[in-house]
């Protein structure tokens, strides 16, 4: 096995220790073209999914590559190093704040009826949002978008319609919705700002036979299959 066996047993290993590194090792082997695409996307979708410690072991049995310092180095960089912004940027956002909190317009609406609306790519947040949708969609992506200030308020009036907000990794979601014969859904940490986390989005309102989703942009199976072929790059392999 590629797995180490020696010590604790493997069943008794924490999961999430032994996920991580069968991952370690399909990256490492496939980056280096042990593996064919077909074959670590397959198994990675086992590694991601399996809480069965045997079977996530299969996965690497038959892979004798380890993961080295150049590779530890790069999913430092990739997944310890959050999409937090550097001193420039912080400057920058400091510079945004004081203008935002001197224009009593900083507040925007999107108001939508019988209709879509998305805001994608780099826009602009505001430090307050209202959402007043009624039988439509909207769809809010803040994976590239332009935090002027570390905490926006997005507040919303939803009736018969759908709203679906997608963030980035480094941005933490509070969620205080009154539902009325409506649902809402919540899949992204709400801890707050933290060392993780570099801004906060809290949505208020009611939503009333309507439905709200959170949740974030790119999947890990998705961010483990791209940083595979950023280390494919590295090393010289298409």
């Amino acid at each position: 096995m590629a797995i180490d066996t020696t010590g604790v047993k493997l069943e008794d290993r924490p999961i999430a220790q032994v996920r991580e590194e069968v991952i370690d090792q399909l990256i490492m082997n496939y980056s280096h073209g042990i593996i064919s695409e077909q074959a670590f996307e397959r198994r990675l979708d086992i590694a991601t999914n399996s809480d069965d410690h045997l079977l996530l072991a299969e996965q690497v049995a038959d892979l004798s590559l380890l993961p080295d310092a150049k590779y530890r180095a790069m999913w430092a960089q990739s997944f310890n190093a959050t999409a937090q912004p550097n001193q420039a940027q912080h400057s920058a956002y400091h510079e945004a704040n004081r203008a935002a909190n001197s224009d009593p317009s900083k507040g925007e609406r999107i108001l939508s009826v019988l209709s879509s609306d998305e805001r994608t790519g780099p826009w602009r947040v505001p430090a307050q949002l209202t959402i007043i949708n009624a039988l439509s969609s909207v769809e809010l992506d803040f994976s590239e978008a332009l935090f002027e200030q570390q905490q926006v308020t997005v507040r919303t009036a939803n009736w018969l319609g759908s709203i679906s907000i997608l963030v980035p990794e480094h941005v933490a979601v509070i969620s205080d919705i009154n539902n009325i014969a409506a649902s809402s859904s919540n899949n992204v940490s709400c801890d707050g700002l933290t060392g993780q986390k570099t801004h906060v989005i809290r949505i208020e309102g009611y939503s009333v036979l309507g439905s709200l989703s959170v949740s974030i942009k790119r999947s890990l199976k998705e961010r483990f299959s791209l940083f595979a072929k950023s280390v494919r790059t590295a090393i010289g392999l298409k």
